[in-house]
């Protein structure tokens, strides 16, 4: 009977639990507990409880495919239809510096913890073999950085091998996962860590305050034809996203593997992440719901499309905490040890960097969240995190996001060859 093969049964599961956190958090007898743990948490844990006790298996699933395809380019598209740019631009330059610190921790995290662990396990180091750590490593800062399509970059870059790309797939999810958690809590706790940061959050709160009154000046009871419109909106922007992704990743893989056939060391071999669909998905849903905002579609926010966005990523969150196995994890311990313990030095160096930054510049706690969020989660993760401070917020988490795309596979090569000089 387990694991669940039925990706239908499967998402009903996901549903009723989803359903279930948030009728229980409506409930006044569970208010002191959702104080202390946030439904969002519970959206990501409860799943992760399903497949690590072998309940649903979430590597056979295809259902994070069809919500990070499907459902997460519309939920870009709605979450950016009240978008305010200029409040945006206002929130000032803390928040692009907390993003760069996040890279910056992220590329130094790498060679700080390789070397750290090496003085203990000298194997980590393994010179210029085709089995050297650093090469898988470079795939999990590639992914920290920018995404999944960096992170496929970088598995060519480094002629990473098969069996190592998978042991730094559980490095990646694992920690990344890990320290996700510590973030949505945070966003419960964000005055009291904003006090300890010394921050000024008061730009942010305008933001919030403005998105919010907003929504509620144009809110309405939506209509049968309201909620049509706004799905139409969703999906019609998927397929148009989708249609450019696969033109564009075809003509510039063609015209990349041109310029390489001639010149080999060419600039372009560090551009490889927009060959990846994945990439223009994201960045045409975002750049569509951005254009959107400025027409009368945004009227539709009124009736519930932030709402319904904010459906389709908590749908993407259980499909995310599905895919984590603590139990498995444990079990094969001995095989990712090495691999695991440099993980998880590298999110401390980033974590103590990020912090640092954020006392000296006194940045509120929404922009090292944000800014470690975009890097190591992309756009799958970062609007999760910022919508856990308020749905008005999630635009701030697309747009850093596209920006780590752009930055993921260069910054990562640098990470990269600095654990080659250290192996």
């Amino acid at each position: 009977m387990f694991p669940i093969a039925n990706d239908a049964v499967v998402l009903g599961l996901l549903a009723v639990t989803l359903a279930g956190i948030f009728y229980a958090a409506s409930l006044p007898q569970f208010k002191k507990f959702f104080t202390f743990v946030p439904s969002l948490l519970l959206c990501y844990f409860i799943p992760a409880a399903f497949n690590s006790l072998g309940i649903v298996d979430g590597e056979a699933s295809s259902l994070y495919f069809v919500a990070s395809r499907y459902l997460l380019p519309a939920s870009l598209v709605l979450l950016c239809l009240s978008i305010d740019l200029k409040g945006i631009y206002n929130l000032g330059p803390k928040a692009l510096i907390m993003f760069f610190a996040a890279t910056s921790g992220i590329v130094i995290g790498g060679p700080i913890a390789l070397w750290t662990v090496g003085q203990f396990n000298p194997e980590v180091f393994g010179g210029d073999t085709p089995e050297a750590m650093w090469r898988g490593l470079s795939t999990v800062a590639g992914s920290w950085i920018g995404g999944g399509a960096n992170q496929a970059a970088l598995k060519e870059i480094s002629e990473t091998m098969d069996q190592q790309f998978s042991i730094m797939l559980i490095v990646d999810v694992f920690v990344a996962n890990l320290w996700m958690p510590f973030l949505l809590y945070g966003a419960s706790r964000t005055e009291a860590i904003d006090k300890w940061l010394k921050a000024d959050s008061s730009a942010v709160n305008e933001l919030k305050t403005k998105v919010e009154e907003y929504s509620a000046s144009i809110a309405r009871i939506p209509s049968f034809t309201d909620i049509m419109v706004v799905v139409g909106i969703a999906f019609g922007c998927v397929a148009i996203s989708h249609i450019v992704a696969d033109t564009a990743s075809v003509g510039i893989h063609d015209w990349f593997a041109g310029i390489l056939a001639t010149n080999p060391d060419s600039f372009v071999k560090f551009l490889s992440s927009l060959e990846k669909g994945f990439f223009w998905i994201v960045v045409i849903a975002t750049v569509l719901g951005v254009a959107l905002s400025f027409t009368k579609a945004n009227n539709y926010e009124g009736a519930g499309a932030s709402k319904i966005g904010s459906l389709f990523l908590y749908i993407l969150v259980a499909t995310i905490g599905m895919k984590m196995d603590v139990a498995a994890l444990i079990e094969n311990w001995s095989t990712y040890s090495s691999a695991i313990i440099i993980g998880l030095i590298w999110m401390f160096v980033h974590i103590v960097v990020l912090v640092v930054v954020a006392r000296a510049i006194k940045a509120p706690f929404f922009f090292v969240a944000v800014g470690s969020q975009a890097n190591v989660g992309g756009a799958a993760s970062a609007p999760i995190v910022a919508s856990a401070f308020s749905p008005a917020l999630a635009p701030v988490g697309i747009l850093l996001a596209v920006l780590g795309y752009a930055v993921g596979t260069v910054a990562a090569i640098v990470c990269m060859e600095w654990m080659h000089i250290i192996s």
